[in-house]
C-alpha cells in the first residue's frame, strides 16, 4: 500500500544526490515537471478560494499577533523551517531554488488566468483537486533527487529521524501547522483541510506510481 511508503524511491532518472550540478537532462526535466504541477496545485488552491494551505494559515494567524506582514512572516517561516534541516541532515539543491522560483511563476499565472468558481460546492471541488495536484507534483519532483522545497525537506527529514511512512509524517506536520495557525486566529476553511489531511497521502501516491512506471 502506498500510504506506508518511507524512502523516496531512486528510478532511472534520479540524481546520485541533491547537491548535483550538473544533473542528466532526464532528471532536470522531471525535476520542472514535478515543481510546474506542484505550482499548478498550489495555484488552484489559492484561485479556489475553499481555504488557504496551512502555513497560509499559520502566516496569518501570526500577522494577527506580532503585527508584521503576511508577506514577511512566510519568509520568517521559510528561513525557519530551513534552519530546521540541519539537525535533520538535509541537504538543498538546484531543486531547492527553482522550488521557489517555478512555484511562485505558477502560482501567478493561476491567479491571472483561472476564474475562481461562483458556486461553492465547485470550489471545494477545485479544492479538492488542487491538493491532488500537488501531491502529484511533488513525489514527482522529489524523485528527481536534486533538493527539495522547505516543507518537503522538513517531511523527508522528520521522517527519517521517526522512520513513518511518508504519508503518516506530512499529515502530522500539516495538521499541526493547520492547529497552530487557527489558535493563533488563522482562518481555516474546507480547502485547508483537505489539504492538511489529504497532502500526505497525495505525495505517498505519487512517490507510488512515480515509482511503479519508471522502474
Amino acid at each position: 500500500m502506498f500510504l506506508k511508503i518511507k524512502n523516496i524511491p531512486s528510478v532511472s532518472w534520479s540524481s546520485d544526490k541533491p547537491l548535483n550540478l550538473k544533473p542528466k537532462f532526464l532528471t532536470s526535466f522531471y525535476l520542472c515537471v514535478g515543481l510546474i504541477i506542484f505550482g499548478l496545485g498550489e495555484g488552484l488552491l489559492i484561485v479556489s478560494s475553499s481555504g488557504a494551505s496551512p502555513w497560509s494559515v499559520l502566516a496569518q494567524g501570526l500577522f494577527l499577533n506580532i503585527g508584521f506582514s503576511v508577506g514577511l512572516i512566510t519568509i520568517f517561516i521559510s528561513i525557519a523551517v530551513l534552519l530546521l534541516w540541519f539537525p535533520l541532515k538535509q541537504k538543498p539543491g538546484i531543486g531547492t531554488i527553482l522550488n521557489a522560483l517555478i512555484i511562485g511563476l505558477m502560482i501567478d499565472a493561476c491567479i491571472r488566468y483561472v476564474p475562481t468558481p461562483e458556486n461553492y460546492f465547485n470550489q471545494v471541488l477545485l479544492g479538492a483537486i488542487a491538493v491532488f495536484t500537488v501531491g502529484l507534483g511533488g513525489g514527482i519532483y522529489l524523485v528527481a533527487n536534486l533538493g527539495p522545497g522547505p516543507r518537503d525537506g522538513l517531511m523527508i527529514g522528520l521522517q527519517k529521524k521517526t522512520n513513518l511512512p511518508i504519508a503518516s509524517v506530512r499529515a502530522v506536520l500539516e495538521i499541526t501547522v493547520m492547529s497552530i495557525g487557527w489558535y493563533l486566529g488563522g482562518t481555516v476553511g474546507v480547502g485547508t483541510l483537505l489539504f492538511a489531511f489529504g497532502i500526505g497521502p497525495c505525495i505517498a501516491l505519487s512517490l507510488f506510481l512515480v515509482n511503479r512506471l519508471f522502474s
